[in-house]
């Protein structure tokens, strides 16, 4: 009778074997990047992996999400592993798609590549004839909560709900029969080393605001005009004079874009559009500092006598890793990168959905380095394929074996003292009652 470290050996052993293959797939996906909701390639590309290594996928979750699951030789626990479909836009980005502007500028292509890999392993070493429960495979989309204004329009002819990925999924009813979940995110940053866990990530709430003012002529008649985009400027900068007001510890980040200024140089502009995030440690210190931007963007209203329409759209809430799956990550990183490659972080600026899960089932983020140049920037690029395509797939599938080894007593543990900080129901109701719009006219 296999022990478990003959397991996970056994694991890694047929992922080397498969190391060509996993490499494929993440190249394959970063040569072919698509944004959120539109990743019909990528998707179509993890069915047929899935399929090829005896899994039965389930495709067009959440319009492109796939989802496959494999029993082990008891009832237990389920265990969802996670790798995120889609890119964002970064202009200049040498791979980037000559239509959409998509690029894997973030690696998700390597967490896919890991998510297939770490099933290419457990399948291949029979690991399931040695655990508990349930391994649950989940390629899901749309992690990066950009085409907002696209998103809004799918949102308002009712295919979409949230704009994000995993909360979509969450109220679909797709992680209902799931009890703890993890994915690995691919990083750059040499503070990370090889290996890392941060202890939790920043939420965030999604706004877009127009500004309305009056059109006329710019040069001849500007006085009978009410310009929108001076209205946005000063709303901005009233944005930048609150900054000095947010605590550090609450690590708030504003960070607007424009993205239609006017229509006509020769015209006042009379409709400005905006998009921002309002980012923050906690859900308090997040709705406190949305209310300071909307006080700001108010001015600028104020200031030109325009109008501002600012439409608050729920995010993503703030990442907390649970501290026991980190323990065991960190332990097989070390085991297999060593102890001095493998780093625990605290607090990060970035938001991801995955913040979403660990609310409701206890869950884990972890990043691992292979990749070079900035994220989000156009010199992006996986400078290590093992470290970023196969190491994931490792450290994925021996997790997997931790938790459900045996009667999945290592999960029952973390689930036996698990606390949800918020049910599916409290969930959804605290998104809903996020979403709101608000006209405010500053000539009244």
């Amino acid at each position: 009778m296999p022990t478990r470290d003959d397991v996970k050996r056994s694991v890694c052993e047929a992922i080397d074997r498969c190391a060509e293959k996993i490499t494929a797939v993440g190249e394959t996906i970063r040569r072919n990047p698509e944004l959120g909701f539109k990743e019909f390639k990528t998707a179509r590309l993890v069915e047929e992996t899935m399929r090829e290594i005896g899994l039965s996928p389930r495709g067009g979750l959440a319009v492109t999400g796939v989802r496959a699951e494999q029993r082990g030789a008891k009832d237990g626990p389920t265990f969802a592993l996670l790798g995120e479909l889609d890119g964002l836009v970064v202009a200049g980005h040498p791979l980037a798609d000559k239509e959409s502007g998509a690029a894997h500028a973030c690696g998700h292509n390597a967490q896919v590549a890991g998510l297939l890999g770490a099933a290419m392993g457990l399948m291949a070493a029979k690991a399931f004839d040695h655990l508990a429960g349930r391994v649950v495979f989940f390629a899901v989309p749309a992690e990066e909560y950009g085409d907002v204004e696209w998103r809004v329009q799918q949102a308002r002819a009712g295919r979409l709900e949230f704009l994000g990925g995993k909360p979509e999924l969450l109220r679909l009813g797709h992680f209902d029969d799931v009890d703890l979940a993890m994915m690995i995110h691919t990083t750059s940053q040499p503070e990370m080393k090889r290996a890392g866990v941060a202890a939790s990530n920043n939420g965030c709430i999604v706004k877009t605001v127009r500004y309305l003012g009056r059109a006329s002529h710019a040069g001849g008649a500007p006085h009978h005009g009410i310009n929108a985009l001076y209205a946005a400027n000063i709303g901005l900068m009233a944005i930048n004079a609150v900054r000095e007001t947010f605590r550090d510890e609450d690590s708030i980040r504003v960070h607007p874009i424009i993205t239609h200024g006017g229509s006509q140089v020769n015209v006042i502009p009379a409709e400005v559009r905006l998009e921002t995030y309002v980012r923050g440690k906690t859900v308090e210190a997040i709705l406190d500092a949305n209310r300071r931007v909307d006080r700001a963007l108010r001015a600028g209203a104020l200031a030109l006598g325009a109008q501002v329409e600012i439409e608050t759209l729920p995010g993503y809430l703030p990442l907390f890793n649970h501290a026991g799956m980190a323990a065991h990550f960190t332990a097989n990183a070390r085991a297999l990168l060593g102890a001095d490659e493998v780093t625990e972080a605290g607090h990060r600026g970035g938001s991801t959905d995955m913040g979403d899960i660990s609310h409701v089932m206890p869950a884990l983020h972890p990043y691992m380095g292979g990749a070079a140049g900035s994220g989000h920037g156009a010199d992006y690029a996986i400078a290590d394929p093992g470290l970023a395509y196969v190491e994931p797939a490792k450290q994925l599938a021996l997790m997997a074996v931790d938790l459900l080894w045996g009667n999945a007593e290592t999960a029952r543990e973390i689930l036996k003292a698990w606390t949800p900080r918020m049910t599916k129901e409290e969930y959804l109701t605290f998104q809903r009652g996020v979403a709101r719009t608000e006209l405010y006219d500053g000539a009244r």
